[in-house]
Protein backbone atom coordinates (compact mmCIF):
# COMPACT_ATOMS: atom_id res chain seq x y z
CA UNK A 1 0.00 0.00 0.00
CA UNK A 2 2.91 2.49 0.15
CA UNK A 3 2.36 3.37 -3.52
CA UNK A 4 -1.30 4.23 -2.91
CA UNK A 5 -0.36 6.43 0.03
CA UNK A 6 2.12 8.33 -2.15
CA UNK A 7 -0.34 8.88 -4.95
CA UNK A 8 -3.13 9.88 -2.54
CA UNK A 9 -0.84 12.52 -1.09
CA UNK A 10 0.11 13.69 -4.59
CA UNK A 11 -3.52 14.02 -5.62
CA UNK A 12 -4.41 15.95 -2.47
CA UNK A 13 -1.47 18.29 -2.95
CA UNK A 14 -2.50 18.89 -6.56
CA UNK A 15 -6.10 19.59 -5.61
CA UNK A 16 -5.18 21.80 -2.68
CA UNK A 17 -2.73 23.68 -4.87
CA UNK A 18 -5.46 24.38 -7.38
CA UNK A 19 -7.95 25.53 -4.76
CA UNK A 20 -5.37 27.83 -3.24
CA UNK A 21 -5.18 29.61 -6.60
CA UNK A 22 -8.90 30.13 -6.65
CA UNK A 23 -9.36 27.85 -9.67
CA UNK A 24 -11.78 25.46 -8.03
CA UNK A 25 -14.39 26.34 -5.43
CA UNK A 26 -16.48 23.71 -3.68
CA UNK A 27 -19.27 25.79 -2.22
CA UNK A 28 -21.88 23.56 -3.84
CA UNK A 29 -20.69 20.35 -2.20
CA UNK A 30 -19.74 19.37 1.32
CA UNK A 31 -16.22 18.33 2.28
CA UNK A 32 -17.50 14.83 2.85
CA UNK A 33 -18.77 14.62 -0.73
CA UNK A 34 -15.52 16.00 -2.06
CA UNK A 35 -13.33 13.59 -0.13
CA UNK A 36 -15.45 10.59 -1.14
CA UNK A 37 -15.06 11.53 -4.79
CA UNK A 38 -11.34 12.21 -4.40
CA UNK A 39 -11.01 8.77 -2.82
CA UNK A 40 -12.67 7.24 -5.88
CA UNK A 41 -10.34 9.18 -8.15
CA UNK A 42 -7.32 8.12 -6.10
CA UNK A 43 -8.35 4.47 -6.27
CA UNK A 44 -8.70 4.62 -10.06
CA UNK A 45 -5.40 6.46 -10.38
CA UNK A 46 -3.42 3.98 -8.28
CA UNK A 47 -5.03 1.06 -10.13
CA UNK A 48 -3.92 2.50 -13.46
CA UNK A 49 -0.45 3.18 -12.11
CA UNK A 50 0.01 -0.32 -10.72
CA UNK A 51 -1.79 -2.45 -13.36
CA UNK A 52 -1.72 -0.61 -16.69
CA UNK A 53 0.33 -2.46 -19.32
CA UNK A 54 2.85 0.40 -19.69
CA UNK A 55 4.37 2.28 -16.80
CA UNK A 56 3.23 5.89 -16.55
CA UNK A 57 4.66 8.65 -14.39
CA UNK A 58 2.45 10.44 -11.85
CA UNK A 59 2.70 13.61 -13.94
CA UNK A 60 1.45 11.86 -17.08
CA UNK A 61 -1.54 10.46 -15.20
CA UNK A 62 -2.41 13.73 -13.48
CA UNK A 63 -2.01 15.71 -16.73
CA UNK A 64 -4.25 13.20 -18.48
CA UNK A 65 -6.87 13.48 -15.72
CA UNK A 66 -6.79 17.28 -15.86
CA UNK A 67 -7.15 17.26 -19.65
CA UNK A 68 -10.16 14.99 -19.39
CA UNK A 69 -11.75 17.02 -16.61
CA UNK A 70 -11.41 20.34 -18.44
CA UNK A 71 -12.51 18.98 -21.82
CA UNK A 72 -15.67 17.56 -20.23
CA UNK A 73 -16.81 21.05 -19.19
CA UNK A 74 -17.28 22.79 -22.55
CA UNK A 75 -15.44 23.12 -25.88
CA UNK A 76 -13.43 26.16 -24.77
CA UNK A 77 -12.06 24.99 -21.40
CA UNK A 78 -8.67 23.35 -21.62
CA UNK A 79 -5.74 22.14 -19.54
CA UNK A 80 -2.42 23.18 -21.08
CA UNK A 81 0.89 21.55 -20.32
CA UNK A 82 3.88 23.95 -20.03
CA UNK A 83 4.62 23.88 -23.77
CA UNK A 84 0.98 24.50 -24.70
CA UNK A 85 0.72 27.31 -22.16
CA UNK A 86 3.83 28.90 -23.64
CA UNK A 87 2.30 28.59 -27.13
CA UNK A 88 -0.85 30.35 -25.95
CA UNK A 89 1.15 33.31 -24.70
CA UNK A 90 2.98 33.42 -28.04
CA UNK A 91 -0.35 33.50 -29.89
CA UNK A 92 -1.52 36.63 -28.08
CA UNK A 93 1.68 38.34 -29.21
CA UNK A 94 0.73 37.69 -32.84
CA UNK A 95 3.36 35.21 -34.08
CA UNK A 96 2.90 31.45 -34.12
CA UNK A 97 3.18 28.39 -36.31
CA UNK A 98 0.40 26.54 -38.09
CA UNK A 99 -2.22 26.97 -40.81
CA UNK A 100 -3.71 30.29 -39.74
CA UNK A 101 -7.20 29.24 -38.69
CA UNK A 102 -9.18 29.79 -35.53
CA UNK A 103 -11.25 26.73 -34.63
CA UNK A 104 -13.90 25.81 -32.10
CA UNK A 105 -16.45 23.09 -31.39
CA UNK A 106 -19.91 23.99 -32.69
CA UNK A 107 -22.86 21.60 -32.84
CA UNK A 108 -20.42 18.89 -31.67
CA UNK A 109 -18.28 19.36 -34.79
CA UNK A 110 -14.83 20.88 -35.19
CA UNK A 111 -15.62 24.19 -36.90
CA UNK A 112 -13.53 26.93 -38.48
CA UNK A 113 -14.33 30.26 -36.83
CA UNK A 114 -12.22 32.12 -39.32
CA UNK A 115 -9.12 31.76 -41.50
CA UNK A 116 -6.62 34.56 -40.93
CA UNK A 117 -6.11 36.67 -44.02
CA UNK A 118 -3.04 35.80 -46.12
CA UNK A 119 -2.46 32.65 -44.05
CA UNK A 120 -1.94 29.19 -45.66
CA UNK A 121 -5.52 28.19 -44.82
CA UNK A 122 -6.92 31.42 -46.32
CA UNK A 123 -4.92 30.98 -49.54
CA UNK A 124 -6.03 27.34 -49.80
CA UNK A 125 -9.68 28.40 -49.71
CA UNK A 126 -10.77 27.44 -46.19
CA UNK A 127 -13.83 29.45 -45.15
CA UNK A 128 -15.52 30.47 -41.91
CA UNK A 129 -18.10 27.86 -40.96
CA UNK A 130 -16.30 24.94 -42.62
CA UNK A 131 -16.49 21.71 -40.60
CA UNK A 132 -13.18 19.85 -40.26
CA UNK A 133 -14.13 16.17 -40.52
CA UNK A 134 -10.63 14.67 -40.91
CA UNK A 135 -7.06 15.72 -40.19
CA UNK A 136 -4.49 13.56 -41.99
CA UNK A 137 -7.09 10.76 -42.31
CA UNK A 138 -7.95 10.92 -38.59
CA UNK A 139 -11.69 11.44 -38.12
CA UNK A 140 -12.35 14.43 -35.85
CA UNK A 141 -15.66 13.28 -34.36
CA UNK A 142 -15.19 13.21 -30.57
CA UNK A 143 -11.70 14.74 -31.00
CA UNK A 144 -10.97 17.38 -28.36
CA UNK A 145 -10.15 20.92 -29.39
CA UNK A 146 -6.72 20.53 -27.79
CA UNK A 147 -5.94 17.37 -29.80
CA UNK A 148 -7.15 19.00 -33.02
CA UNK A 149 -4.88 22.01 -32.49
CA UNK A 150 -1.91 19.70 -31.89
CA UNK A 151 -2.58 17.81 -35.12
CA UNK A 152 -2.99 20.97 -37.17
CA UNK A 153 0.21 22.53 -35.88
CA UNK A 154 3.67 21.38 -36.82
CA UNK A 155 7.03 22.53 -38.11
CA UNK A 156 6.98 25.21 -40.82
CA UNK A 157 7.27 23.65 -44.28
CA UNK A 158 5.48 20.44 -43.34
CA UNK A 159 2.11 19.56 -44.88
CA UNK A 160 -1.18 18.53 -43.36
CA UNK A 161 -4.29 17.28 -45.14
CA UNK A 162 -7.58 18.67 -43.89
CA UNK A 163 -10.94 17.30 -45.05
CA UNK A 164 -13.64 19.95 -45.01
CA UNK A 165 -17.42 19.65 -44.99
CA UNK A 166 -18.97 22.84 -46.38
CA UNK A 167 -22.67 22.44 -45.66
CA UNK A 168 -23.74 25.53 -47.61
CA UNK A 169 -22.36 23.99 -50.83
CA UNK A 170 -23.01 20.33 -49.90
CA UNK A 171 -19.29 19.82 -50.44
CA UNK A 172 -16.68 17.51 -48.93
CA UNK A 173 -13.16 18.37 -50.05
CA UNK A 174 -9.56 17.59 -49.12
CA UNK A 175 -7.12 20.48 -48.69
CA UNK A 176 -3.39 19.84 -48.43
CA UNK A 177 -1.86 22.85 -46.70
CA UNK A 178 1.76 23.70 -45.92
CA UNK A 179 2.33 25.01 -42.41
CA UNK A 180 4.02 28.37 -41.92
CA UNK A 181 5.04 30.72 -39.15
CA UNK A 182 1.95 32.91 -38.94
CA UNK A 183 2.55 36.64 -38.79
CA UNK A 184 -0.66 38.42 -37.94
CA UNK A 185 -1.19 42.13 -38.56
CA UNK A 186 -3.91 43.52 -36.32
CA UNK A 187 -4.85 46.31 -38.75
CA UNK A 188 -5.52 45.78 -42.45
CA UNK A 189 -5.99 48.22 -45.28
CA UNK A 190 -6.91 51.54 -43.57
CA UNK A 191 -7.92 54.02 -46.29
CA UNK A 192 -10.50 56.58 -47.41
CA UNK A 193 -13.24 54.98 -49.50
CA UNK A 194 -14.96 58.16 -50.68
CA UNK A 195 -16.96 61.07 -49.26
CA UNK A 196 -14.56 61.32 -46.33
CA UNK A 197 -15.54 57.82 -45.13
CA UNK A 198 -12.68 56.02 -43.42
CA UNK A 199 -12.31 52.24 -43.60
CA UNK A 200 -10.24 50.01 -41.33
CA UNK A 201 -10.23 46.28 -40.81
CA UNK A 202 -9.38 44.79 -37.41
CA UNK A 203 -8.28 41.15 -37.65
CA UNK A 204 -7.97 40.15 -33.96
CA UNK A 205 -7.93 41.53 -30.41
CA UNK A 206 -4.39 41.16 -29.12
CA UNK A 207 -2.09 43.10 -26.85
CA UNK A 208 -1.19 45.83 -29.37
CA UNK A 209 -4.52 45.95 -31.22
CA UNK A 210 -5.86 49.04 -29.45
CA UNK A 211 -2.75 51.13 -30.06
CA UNK A 212 -2.54 50.10 -33.71
CA UNK A 213 -6.23 50.80 -34.33
CA UNK A 214 -6.00 54.19 -32.64
CA UNK A 215 -3.00 55.13 -34.78
CA UNK A 216 -4.89 54.07 -37.93
CA UNK A 217 -7.88 56.21 -36.93
CA UNK A 218 -5.63 59.22 -36.32
CA UNK A 219 -4.12 58.81 -39.80
CA UNK A 220 -7.57 58.54 -41.37
CA UNK A 221 -8.64 61.68 -39.54
CA UNK A 222 -5.57 63.51 -40.81
CA UNK A 223 -6.55 62.44 -44.36
CA UNK A 224 -9.99 64.00 -43.93
CA UNK A 225 -12.11 61.17 -42.58
CA UNK A 226 -15.24 62.19 -40.66
CA UNK A 227 -17.00 58.81 -40.50
CA UNK A 228 -15.95 55.16 -40.24
CA UNK A 229 -16.58 51.65 -41.50
CA UNK A 230 -15.07 49.27 -38.93
CA UNK A 231 -14.66 45.86 -40.56
CA UNK A 232 -14.76 42.99 -38.05
CA UNK A 233 -15.49 40.27 -40.60
CA UNK A 234 -13.56 37.06 -39.91
CA UNK A 235 -12.24 38.51 -36.66
CA UNK A 236 -12.33 35.55 -34.23
CA UNK A 237 -11.84 37.63 -31.06
CA UNK A 238 -9.01 37.56 -28.55
CA UNK A 239 -8.43 39.48 -25.35
CA UNK A 240 -11.53 40.72 -23.52
CA UNK A 241 -9.88 43.82 -22.05
CA UNK A 242 -8.67 44.91 -25.49
CA UNK A 243 -12.15 44.56 -26.98
CA UNK A 244 -13.55 46.67 -24.14
CA UNK A 245 -10.88 49.34 -24.61
CA UNK A 246 -11.58 49.55 -28.35
CA UNK A 247 -15.32 49.90 -27.77
CA UNK A 248 -14.56 52.73 -25.31
CA UNK A 249 -13.02 54.78 -28.12
CA UNK A 250 -16.46 55.17 -29.67
CA UNK A 251 -18.72 55.44 -26.62
CA UNK A 252 -19.33 58.32 -24.19
CA UNK A 253 -18.73 57.96 -20.46
CA UNK A 254 -21.09 55.72 -18.52
CA UNK A 255 -22.37 53.62 -21.41
CA UNK A 256 -22.37 49.87 -20.82
CA UNK A 257 -20.04 47.93 -23.10
CA UNK A 258 -20.60 44.37 -21.90
CA UNK A 259 -21.67 42.49 -18.80
CA UNK A 260 -20.12 39.24 -17.63
CA UNK A 261 -21.98 36.83 -15.36
CA UNK A 262 -20.30 33.91 -13.68
CA UNK A 263 -21.14 31.56 -10.81
CA UNK A 264 -19.72 33.79 -8.11
CA UNK A 265 -19.66 37.29 -9.55
CA UNK A 266 -21.05 39.54 -12.20
CA UNK A 267 -19.47 42.65 -13.63
CA UNK A 268 -20.61 45.50 -15.85
CA UNK A 269 -17.93 47.13 -18.00
CA UNK A 270 -18.67 50.78 -18.62
CA UNK A 271 -17.03 53.35 -20.88
CA UNK A 272 -14.75 55.47 -18.71
CA UNK A 273 -14.87 59.21 -18.09
CA UNK A 274 -11.77 60.07 -20.12
CA UNK A 275 -13.82 59.40 -23.25
CA UNK A 276 -16.07 62.44 -22.68
CA UNK A 277 -15.62 64.62 -25.72
CA UNK A 278 -13.51 61.94 -27.44
CA UNK A 279 -12.41 62.70 -30.98
CA UNK A 280 -14.34 59.83 -32.63
CA UNK A 281 -17.61 60.02 -30.69
CA UNK A 282 -19.40 62.05 -33.35
CA UNK A 283 -18.30 59.98 -36.32
CA UNK A 284 -21.17 58.12 -38.04
CA UNK A 285 -20.25 54.43 -37.91
CA UNK A 286 -21.01 51.11 -39.55
CA UNK A 287 -19.60 47.87 -38.14
CA UNK A 288 -19.32 44.94 -40.54
CA UNK A 289 -19.67 41.37 -39.23
CA UNK A 290 -20.05 37.89 -40.68
CA UNK A 291 -20.08 34.24 -39.65
CA UNK A 292 -16.35 34.49 -38.82
CA UNK A 293 -16.86 37.33 -36.31
CA UNK A 294 -16.72 35.91 -32.79
CA UNK A 295 -16.10 36.71 -29.14
CA UNK A 296 -14.40 40.14 -28.95
CA UNK A 297 -15.89 41.12 -32.30
CA UNK A 298 -19.35 40.36 -30.97
CA UNK A 299 -18.65 42.36 -27.81
CA UNK A 300 -17.70 45.45 -29.82
CA UNK A 301 -20.51 45.02 -32.36
CA UNK A 302 -23.12 44.42 -29.65
CA UNK A 303 -21.94 47.38 -27.56
CA UNK A 304 -22.01 49.84 -30.45
CA UNK A 305 -25.35 48.60 -31.79
CA UNK A 306 -27.16 48.46 -28.43
CA UNK A 307 -25.93 51.94 -27.54
CA UNK A 308 -27.24 53.19 -30.90
CA UNK A 309 -23.71 54.18 -31.79
CA UNK A 310 -23.33 52.14 -35.00
CA UNK A 311 -25.33 50.20 -37.58
CA UNK A 312 -24.33 46.56 -38.17
CA UNK A 313 -24.03 45.32 -41.75
CA UNK A 314 -23.29 41.79 -43.02
CA UNK A 315 -24.51 38.38 -41.87
CA UNK A 316 -25.04 36.73 -38.49
CA UNK A 317 -21.93 36.33 -36.34
CA UNK A 318 -20.48 33.09 -34.98
CA UNK A 319 -22.00 33.18 -31.48
CA UNK A 320 -19.19 32.70 -28.95
CA UNK A 321 -20.49 34.42 -25.85
CA UNK A 322 -18.34 32.91 -23.13
CA UNK A 323 -15.33 34.29 -21.30
CA UNK A 324 -12.22 32.19 -20.73
CA UNK A 325 -9.79 33.04 -17.95
CA UNK A 326 -6.20 31.86 -18.35
CA UNK A 327 -4.87 30.66 -14.99
CA UNK A 328 -1.20 29.70 -14.54
CA UNK A 329 -0.37 26.66 -12.41
CA UNK A 330 2.77 26.25 -10.27
CA UNK A 331 4.64 23.90 -12.65
CA UNK A 332 4.35 26.17 -15.71
CA UNK A 333 1.17 24.57 -17.01
CA UNK A 334 -2.13 26.43 -17.11
CA UNK A 335 -5.88 26.32 -17.36
CA UNK A 336 -8.08 28.02 -19.89
CA UNK A 337 -11.36 27.96 -17.98
CA UNK A 338 -14.77 29.27 -18.93
CA UNK A 339 -15.61 31.49 -15.97
CA UNK A 340 -18.48 33.61 -17.28
CA UNK A 341 -20.84 34.34 -20.12
CA UNK A 342 -21.07 37.80 -21.54
CA UNK A 343 -24.19 39.80 -22.28
CA UNK A 344 -24.67 42.76 -24.59
CA UNK A 345 -25.89 46.05 -23.04
CA UNK A 346 -29.49 45.09 -23.87
CA UNK A 347 -29.08 41.91 -21.77
CA UNK A 348 -28.79 39.40 -24.62
CA UNK A 349 -26.42 36.42 -24.31
CA UNK A 350 -25.43 35.50 -27.85
CA UNK A 351 -23.57 32.28 -26.96
CA UNK A 352 -24.48 29.73 -29.62
CA UNK A 353 -26.85 32.21 -31.27
CA UNK A 354 -24.80 35.07 -32.72
CA UNK A 355 -25.70 38.65 -33.54
CA UNK A 356 -27.95 39.36 -36.52
CA UNK A 357 -26.94 42.65 -38.17
CA UNK A 358 -29.35 45.52 -38.79
CA UNK A 359 -28.75 45.24 -42.54
CA UNK A 360 -28.33 41.64 -43.69
CA UNK A 361 -26.27 41.36 -46.88
CA UNK A 362 -24.85 38.06 -48.08
CA UNK A 363 -21.24 38.19 -49.25
CA UNK A 364 -20.18 37.80 -52.83
CA UNK A 365 -16.85 36.18 -53.63
CA UNK A 366 -14.51 38.66 -55.33
CA UNK A 367 -11.81 35.99 -55.67
CA UNK A 368 -14.09 33.72 -57.67
CA UNK A 369 -15.13 36.69 -59.82
CA UNK A 370 -11.49 37.41 -60.58
CA UNK A 371 -10.73 33.77 -61.40
CA UNK A 372 -13.75 33.22 -63.67
CA UNK A 373 -13.10 33.00 -67.42
CA UNK A 374 -16.24 34.32 -69.10
CA UNK A 375 -14.74 36.56 -71.76
CA UNK A 376 -14.61 39.62 -69.51
CA UNK A 377 -10.90 39.50 -68.76
CA UNK A 378 -10.10 42.48 -71.01
CA UNK A 379 -12.94 44.52 -69.56
CA UNK A 380 -11.84 43.78 -65.99
CA UNK A 381 -8.28 44.72 -66.87
CA UNK A 382 -9.45 48.03 -68.32
CA UNK A 383 -11.46 48.72 -65.14
CA UNK A 384 -8.35 48.12 -63.09
CA UNK A 385 -6.29 50.56 -65.17
CA UNK A 386 -9.07 53.16 -65.00
CA UNK A 387 -9.14 52.82 -61.21
CA UNK A 388 -5.38 53.34 -60.98
CA UNK A 389 -5.57 56.55 -63.04
CA UNK A 390 -8.61 57.71 -61.09
CA UNK A 391 -6.73 57.23 -57.81
CA UNK A 392 -3.78 59.22 -59.18
CA UNK A 393 -6.04 62.06 -60.30
CA UNK A 394 -7.65 62.31 -56.86
CA UNK A 395 -4.55 61.87 -54.72
CA UNK A 396 -4.61 65.55 -53.74
CA UNK A 397 -8.10 65.19 -52.28
CA UNK A 398 -7.84 62.02 -50.24
CA UNK A 399 -11.13 62.70 -48.49
CA UNK A 400 -12.90 62.16 -51.82
CA UNK A 401 -10.73 59.39 -53.27
CA UNK A 402 -12.31 56.96 -55.72
CA UNK A 403 -13.27 53.45 -54.73
CA UNK A 404 -10.73 50.77 -55.58
CA UNK A 405 -11.74 47.82 -57.76
CA UNK A 406 -11.62 45.59 -54.68
CA UNK A 407 -13.99 47.89 -52.77
CA UNK A 408 -16.41 48.02 -55.71
CA UNK A 409 -16.66 44.23 -55.81
CA UNK A 410 -17.42 43.90 -52.08
CA UNK A 411 -21.23 44.02 -51.88
CA UNK A 412 -21.24 44.13 -48.07
CA UNK A 413 -18.85 47.07 -48.07
CA UNK A 414 -20.96 48.85 -50.70
CA UNK A 415 -23.99 48.45 -48.42
CA UNK A 416 -21.97 49.81 -45.48
CA UNK A 417 -20.99 52.87 -47.53
CA UNK A 418 -24.62 53.49 -48.48
CA UNK A 419 -25.68 53.26 -44.84
CA UNK A 420 -22.97 55.72 -43.78
CA UNK A 421 -24.05 58.16 -46.50
CA UNK A 422 -27.65 57.86 -45.32
CA UNK A 423 -26.65 58.59 -41.72
CA UNK A 424 -24.65 61.64 -42.78
CA UNK A 425 -27.53 62.99 -44.89
CA UNK A 426 -30.06 62.50 -42.09
CA UNK A 427 -27.68 64.14 -39.57
CA UNK A 428 -27.31 67.21 -41.77
CA UNK A 429 -31.10 67.35 -42.27
CA UNK A 430 -31.76 67.19 -38.54
CA UNK A 431 -29.24 69.96 -37.85
CA UNK A 432 -30.81 72.19 -40.48
CA UNK A 433 -34.30 71.49 -39.11
CA UNK A 434 -33.20 72.62 -35.66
Amino acid sequence: MPKKTFVWGFVLLALLGITSLGVSQVTAVTKKDLYSQVELFSYALTTVQSDYVDQKSPQELIYGALKGMLSSLDPHSQFMDPDEYKDLKTETEGKFGGLGIEISIKDDLLTVISPLEDSPAWRAGIKAGDKIVKIDHDVTRDMSLDDAVKKLRGNPGTKVMVTILRESDDLVKDFTITREIIHVDDIKDPHIIGDHIGYVRLTEFRENSYNELHQALEKLKAQGADSLVLDLRNNPGGLLDVAIKIAEDFLPSGKTIVSTRGRHSSEDYMAKSQNDGGEFLDWPMVVMINEGSASGSEIVAGALRDNKRAVLVGVKSFGKGSVQSVIPLPDGSGLRLTTAKYFTPSGICINGIGITPDVVIEANNPKEDEDSDDGKAGKEKKKDVDTIFSDLEHKEDKGKSALSLKDKKDLQLQSAINVIKGIKISTVWLKEKK
